[in-house]
């Protein structure tokens, strides 16, 4: 499995499609940085976690189309082909899916850590500032839901037609159009410009409403068991 793992990384990062898409999302992010989180959202600081999740609100939809890209890689017509041969090793079907996981996992986390990365030489070098254990919380509950969501949704879709992967790269922008509720602010990125307004002080210390916490966790489970669920299907899926 190990060899398997590493072959299906190599092929998700060394080429020039997640070289170009690694380039894409640093430039529009050094752009949200430079005109957006420089003067700060809701009159507070630019490096506060309200200004943070905003940075990642707007970042979340980009990341979610490449974590949907990576999985165009595995639910593809070829790449269906493909594991026709592969049913005809001794590997482990769950074992075999859960390792093609675990790639685009990785292929996405390396580009949720190019965006944090970013965020934070941006922080030192303009404001010297590098108190990161602030914004730790904010990233965690805005993106690991989203992402995990858009893996377990994406894989699914992908694995009844391949086209529907590249519809669903549609729902953040979808989102945005919507009028959401507010438990699903994080979404659409209201939550980060409307809801520090509503704590009746300026730049207030970073709090959550339960509803959304709850919303999260919610995507977040439904994702890892959208997950699991196509771990124990078919492995050429």
């Amino acid at each position: 499995m190990c060899k398997i793992f590493r072959y299906e990384c190599k092929r998700l990062l060394w080429n020039k499609f997640f070289v170009g898409l690694l380039l894409v999302v640093l430039f529009y992010g050094w752009q949200v940085l430079n005109s957006v989180t420089i003067l700060g959202v809701s009159h507070t600081a630019p490096f506060s976690p309200w200004s943070f999740g905003d940075y990642l609100s707007r970042m979340s939809p980009l990341l979610w189309i490449g974590a949907l890209l990576f999985l165009t890689f595995f639910t593809s017509p070829k790449a269906r082909r493909t594991a026709v041969l592969i049913d005809a090793t001794q590997v482990v079907p769950r074992k075999y899916v859960l390792t093609r996981c675990a790639a685009a996992l990785v292929g996405t986390g390396l580009l949720t850590l190019a965006c944090l990365v970013e965020a934070a030489v941006f922080y030192g070098w303009y404001f010297g500032w590098f108190d990161w254990g602030t914004l730790l919380f904010p990233a965690l509950v805005t993106l690991v839901p989203l992402l995990i969501f858009a893996l377990g949704s994406g894989w699914i879709l992908g694995s009844i037609k391949p086209w529907l992967v590249y519809s669903w790269m549609l729902i953040p922008f979808v989102c945005m159009a919507l009028p959401l509720p507010k438990t699903l602010g994080i979404w659409d990125g209201s939550f980060f410009n409307e809801y520090p307004l509503t704590l009746g002080t300026l730049d207030p210390s970073f709090t959550m409403p339960v509803t959304v916490i709850m919303m999260q966790c919610i995507l977040l489970a439904a994702g890892a068991a959208l997950l699991f669920f196509h771990s124990g299907k078919n492995r050429g899926s």
